[in-house]
């Protein structure tokens, strides 16, 4: 772990900002709003950084920052109400094209799978799968016991891989 008083916010910015805006994402923040999310995961880090004692690890200490203002972002997302439009593609199907939509239709599906999951399954799975956080690390970033955590992971692993069949070429999903 690194020491307090060798933490600096230039530092720490330059280092984890790929990293939140990634979790900010994969937690449900909207596209639209992942910039001013990440502002302010930021702003609160140079806030409390006098206040961080160093007994977590520093990414620890982000995402769990992370994890408030995603959460905060999504109930105001929630108040929005925005239609989703599947893209289809303008040029004469293609082999190429083809593959490209299958890929983009599969996507779809595992990113509105994981928007279907409730806020704690979905936390230690994007930090587990995603952002390569222990179990035990992500029980202590999120302030559940370590069985709870590892529950919470295969419960979202089960959800998504019942929802994440593929779709037939040319096809919709059920």
């Amino acid at each position: 772990m690194t020491a307090p008083d060798t933490l600096n916010f230039d530092g720490i910015y330059r280092e984890h900002i790929a990293d939140v805006w990634r979790m900010l994402f994969a937690l449900g923040v909207r596209e639209a709003d992942l910039a001013d999310a990440c502002q302010e995961v930021f702003v609160i880090v140079l806030r409390r950084l006098p206040e961080f004692d160093g007994r977590a690890k520093v990414t620890t200490w982000l995402y769990a920052i992370a994890l408030r203002v995603a959460s905060s972002f999504r109930r105001r997302a929630h108040n929005r109400r925005e239609a989703l439009v599947a893209e289809t593609a303008d040029h004469p199907a293609e082999d190429r094209l083809d593959d490209a939509l299958d890929v983009r239709r599969a996507l779809a599906r595992i990113r509105d799978a994981v928007a279907q999951l409730d806020d704690d399954r979905r936390t230690v799975f994007v930090l587990f799968e995603l952002h390569e956080m222990t179990l035990k690390e992500i029980s202590e970033t999120v302030g559940c016991p370590l069985q709870t955590a590892y529950s919470r992971l295969v419960s979202a692993r089960k959800f998504l891989a019942e929802r994440a069949q593929p779709v037939a070429r040319g096809g919709t999903s059920p």
